[in-house]
């Protein structure tokens, strides 16, 4: 049976929209451009999508084209999520808490360690397929994600304490985990 463009079009959305939202909103800090960027990144890959070599890279090839327009967005300048208003909670949500302190540590990376980190942790991605969307090499997607966990770490510590007042100190990457 014949599909038409359209839906043809709309599968796609539905298969690698939630994907790229997610890698959209870590590159840039904000939902609406985060939605903005992909709306722009569908546009462009349906309108070149004889360019995909192959589709069970698909996902991979829509990554680039979302990451180029996310720095097209941000060229003006970045994004933080220091800037953004999060909504408050009803009750307090110690799990809650740890994710939004994940989200906002990940807004203050590079932009090349959040990617590694979103890719990896967020989507579940094969180093292979990483380095495929990411146009590098596998031994610098593995360089690149050892990188952006110590940068991680680093912003997820709490600032300097006295000493004599805390002597207990949480593993800071427990909090990030990658799904078996």
């Amino acid at each position: 049976m014949f599909q038409s463009a359209e839906s043809r079009y709309n599968a796609w959305v539905r298969e690698h929209y939630r994907f790229l939202l997610r890698a959209a909103w870590a590159l840039t800090g904000s939902r609406a451009t985060a939605e903005d960027v992909v709306q722009d990144c569908f546009a462009s890959a349906w309108k070149n999508r004889e360019q995909l070599r192959e589709a069970s890279l698909a996902r991979a090839w829509l990554f680039q084209i979302m990451r180029r327009s996310a720095w097209r967005y941000l060229a003006p300048g970045l994004v933080s999520l220091d800037d953004v208003t999060l909504p408050e909670a009803a009750a307090p949500d110690a799990a809650l808490d740890e994710r939004l302190d994940v989200v906002r540590a990940l807004a203050r990376l590079a932009p090349i360690h959040r990617e590694v980190l979103v890719l990896y942790y967020f989507d579940d991605m094969p180093t292979a397929q990483m380095a495929e969307a990411l146009e590098v090499a596998p031994g610098t997607v593995l360089s690149r994600l050892s990188r952006a966990r110590e940068a991680l770490k680093v912003a997820l510590d709490p600032p300097a304490q006295d000493p004599l007042q805390s002597s207990t100190k949480v593993a800071p990457l427990s909090r990030l985990r990658k799904v078996p």
